[in-house]
């Protein structure tokens, strides 16, 4: 599906306000899945594709002609947001010229549609509801902030600490394990140089920084 801008996607997207995961599987013919355990991104890949997406898992936002990530945003019944928002694998070889500029992470940041989702735990999957969807950019002040998290990640990258690196680091990205098992493991630099396998790491936006977008946006809670 080809939009002519981001707000003609934005359009879109919002026509889908109110409706729940199951009224919107019924419509497109889908699916709804028992339990997200195994197929925890379902929800956005299902989003992805009854809005066109085209980019797939390519290292590029969904919907490169717009320069727009898709974003889904769980949240509770009273706007906060559930959990933290997974943004991109964290480069743990090959990273010698790698600069904020020029990152995987920021691509997918500099303009995100975010789609909030009502999805409390005790809400069945069919019944979670789609709330008004958003687009929205970083600050000059918040961009920033994300350079500074970036760098700071790569520079333990960079001298093998990559086993001492947790979600603690960062004031907006944090890092966390991303492996469906924990037997998936990568390539990375160890602490003498060497490769060494470790689980692979993702870019994660903290729940606090997603909750000040709602916040903005919405002026609630």
């Amino acid at each position: 599906m080809q939009y002519e801008s981001p707000q003609a996607l934005l359009d879109y997207a919002q026509s889908f306000a109110g409706f729940t995961l199951g009224e919107l599987c019924e419509r497109y013919k889908e699916q709804v899945p028992q339990q997200l355990l195994h197929k925890k991104g379902w929800v956005g890949q299902f989003l992805e594709m009854i809005l066109g997406a085209t980019s797939g898992s390519l290292a590029q936002p969904d919907f490169p002609e717009l320069g727009v990530e898709l974003k889904t945003l769980p949240i509770d019944e009273q706007g906060r947001p559930l959990e933290s928002t997974y943004v991109s694998v964290v480069p743990l070889m090959n990273i010698h010229g790698l600069r904020w500029e020029n990152s995987v992470v920021r691509h997918k940041l500099l303009q995100v549609l975010w789609i909030p989702i009502v999805a409390s735990r005790e809400i069945p999957i069919e019944d979670r509801q789609i709330a008004m969807p958003f687009l929205w950019q970083p600050t000059p002040e918040e961009e920033q902030t994300f350079k500074q998290d970036f760098e700071d990640v790569l520079d333990q990258v960079a001298m093998g600490r990559i086993e001492q690196l947790d979600a603690r680091l960062g004031d907006i990205l944090q890092v966390r394990p991303k492996a469906a098992n924990s037997k998936a493991l990568t390539d990375a630099i160890g602490p003498d140089g060497a490769t060494i396998k470790t689980l692979p790491r993702g870019f994660y936006l903290r729940p606090q920084f997603t909750k000040r977008c709602l916040q903005q946006q919405f002026d609630l809670l």
